[in-house]
This record gives C-alpha cells, structure tokens and sequence, in this order.
C-alpha cells in the first residue's frame, strides 16, 4: 500500500479529493465512500453493495471472521430447545 498526496478541491461549503482511477477501480468505488474520523486519521472505505451472498458465501464468510460465540452457550441450559 503506498501513501500519495491528493490535492483537495472547495466545493461549495465543503472539500472534496481526487481519487486516482486505479484507486477508484480496485476498490470498485460507487457513487458513495463510508468515512470514518478517527482521532488520528480519516479514514475512507468503498460503501458496501447491497449484493446478496448464497448461504455457502454467507457461512464462509462467517467462518473467515472467527467471531468469539462462547457467550451463547450459557442458553443451551435455559431450557427453550425442549419447548
């Protein structure tokens, strides 16, 4: 990843950047960027797409975030599965 200087355009009351088409075609940039302020950095991501994922896409995505599940085993013993 490399770091390069933009220049930043006044439009109107706000500012806009200048995004190099390589940039804007190899994170498949829309028409909207999701920014995140940081206390130290700003940070721009493409906006997710509103695409479906097939239940097989869905659970490998699931599986690739190795999310900590260990807080829902304290309901097995709640006794709703026997109702």
């Amino acid at each position: 990843m490399k770091t390069i200087e933009v220049p930043v355009s006044h439009i109107g009351k706000g500012c806009g950047v200048k995004l190099p088409s390589a940039t804007v075609r190899r994170y498949k940039i829309g028409n909207t960027l999701l920014l995140e302020e940081l206390p130290d950095a700003i940070v721009l991501r493409p906006a997710k797409s509103s695409v479906k994922l097939s239940w097989d896409e869905t659970a490998k995505a699931m599986a690739g975030a190795k999310e900590d599940w260990s807080e829902w085993d304290g309901t097995l013993a709640d006794g709703l599965n026997e109702l």
